[in-house]
């Protein structure tokens, strides 16, 4: 039997933490050790999750000063070995069999490689009404799993994810990390594998203090009536997603294929080249996003630097 580490970081998240508890509780598969890191609470959270602990030696609580939800789940990581760890946010709601259907996965593939699995989820409001039946073909459009892919954009939401104890390792430090799911899905396809299974296992909860969210309208809606501020924090994710990729050439160049090594780099200097030679390393590596017609702004925006404040504009 596999050891199995749920690990959960809260912070002031009283109004939904003790359901997301109850539906870990009430998993098929349940021989697990839930570790919970309070990342510095200042509601009730700390003494609900200690008194559901009282009654449950499964789980045990971390208290502990405020670092940010990716500091924390890196602690949480590094707090104890296990042969899998899953990820699980305070506010959403796991369907009973998902631990067993993720595990079950896992004995199909050779664990001793970094390996990432990862699931699909229902999107669903503050009441768990469902709102999509599934978060990756409405706003994904397909699963990543594939270093290309996660270069520009993830797919892998950190409460529908599971990692195995060799993936952990080579987790090494959280600097560049823009969250914690997107890192370790980034590391897994340079340096090992990223896992998709095409089911549903939880309830990814929408509502007004989400960390990171489901796209919604409303967020859409703020960003084009505000077209500045869209150019300023699309710039800043393509700049963030490159220093997230250097990190990777720092820390697990050995670790890699030449040619992941060669398109990490060739993602990295992008912004650094000539406009003709973005042009053709676009092409010749497929650097892309996604959908297509989010792959037309991208590449516009590589091509042009239209609006982009860097050093070599």
């Amino acid at each position: 039997m596999p050891k199995v580490n749920i690990l959960m970081s809260t912070y002031n998240g009283e109004k939904f933490v003790a359901e997301q508890i109850e539906s870990i509780q009430k998993q098929t598969f349940q021989d697990w050790t839930l570790i919970i890191r309070d990342d510095g609470s200042r509601d009730t959270t700390v003494q609900i999750i200690d008194r559901i602990a009282s009654e449950d030696s499964r789980i045990q609580v971390l208290k502990a000063q405020n670092v940010g939800v990716i500091q924390s789940f890196y602690e949480l990581v590094k707090a104890d070995t296990a042969d899998f760890y899953f990820f699980a946010d305070q506010d959403d709601y796991w369907l009973p069999n998902k631990l067993e259907i993720i595990l079950q996965e896992a004995e199909n593939h050779d664990n001793s490689i970094p390996t990432m699995y990862y699931t699909d989820l229902k999107v669903v409001d503050k009441d768990l009404t469902v709102l999509s039946e599934s978060m990756i073909r409405s706003q994904s459009d397909h699963a990543n799993t594939q270093l290309v892919q996660e270069l520009t954009e993830n797919t892998v939401t950190g409460g529908a994810s599971m990692i195995n104890h060799a993936l952990a390792e080579e987790w090494k430090t959280t600097d560049d990390v823009i969250m914690h799911d997107w890192y370790l899905a980034l590391l897994a396809t340079a340096i090992g594998k990223l896992v998709y299974i095409d089911q549903p296992t939880h309830l990814y909860r929408q509502h007004d203090a989400n960390v990171l969210g489901a796209r919604t309208w409303t967020k859409r809606m703020k960003k084009w009536l505000h077209p500045n501020l869209w150019f300023e924090k699309y710039w800043w994710l393509i700049e963030s997603s490159q220093k997230q990729a250097q990190k990777l050439l720092k820390e697990q160049l050995a670790h890699m294929s030449v040619h992941n090594r060669e398109l990490i780099q060739a993602y990295v200097k992008l912004l650094d080249m000539p406009k003709e030679k973005r042009r053709q390393t676009l092409y010749q590596y497929d650097i892309r996003k996604n959908k297509g017609y989010h792959t037309k702004i991208f590449r516009t925006l590589i091509l042009t630097k239209f609006a982009y404040k860097g050093k070599n504009k």
